[in-house]
């Protein structure tokens, strides 16, 4: 039952594992693992919020969810998204970007994807802290019935 539930995930897992190893070492493996143990960990909250949504959908809805869901996830905020934003603050077209993630190059090359990535930070890391504050603020301004912690929600709403 377990091989028949998860086999395609091992198997692709399995795969992708054995391509980082062939693309950089032993290292790109292990950061591989650890990266995929992360995801996979950091999915369990959002699959509970995801599952109190689907029980009110017909199953057409169900199934246009989670296909959706999962091609924007993992293509679009996995695999396009960096590349997007990469290309956006370098000046790149998509087709140098993906270019110049495949090639290996150090953070101290000029013109490097690793450079150029280091080159961004500030725009990225800004745009990361500007999303953490706008969830922050949406949870502290909600009208809720329920407060985790009252004596610093409360103040905080006001």
């Amino acid at each position: 039952m377990f091989f028949k539930t998860f086999g395609w995930s091992l198997a692709i897992t399995a795969a992708a594992l054995v391509v980082a190893f062939l693309y950089g070492g032993p290292t790109a493996l292990i950061l591989c693992a650890v990266l995929g143990v992360l995801e996979v960990s950091l999915s369990f909250d959002n699959a509970v919020v995801n599952a109190r949504i689907l029980e009110r959908m017909s199953p057409f809805w169900q199934k246009m969810f989670l296909t959706v869901g999962i091609v924007i996830a993992v293509f679009g905020m996995r695999i396009l998204f960096p590349l997007l934003i990469v290309g956006v603050t370098a000046d790149l077209n998509p087709v140098e970007a993906v270019s110049l993630a495949l090639e290996k190059g150090d953070v101290h090359t000029r013109g490097t994807y690793a450079y150029l990535l280091h080159e961004a930070h500030p725009q990225i890391a800004a745009f990361g802290g500007m999303f953490l504050l706008m969830l922050f603020l949406d949870f502290m301004f909600e009208d809720r019935e329920i407060h985790w912690l009252r004596f610093v929600e409360k103040p905080l709403a006001r």
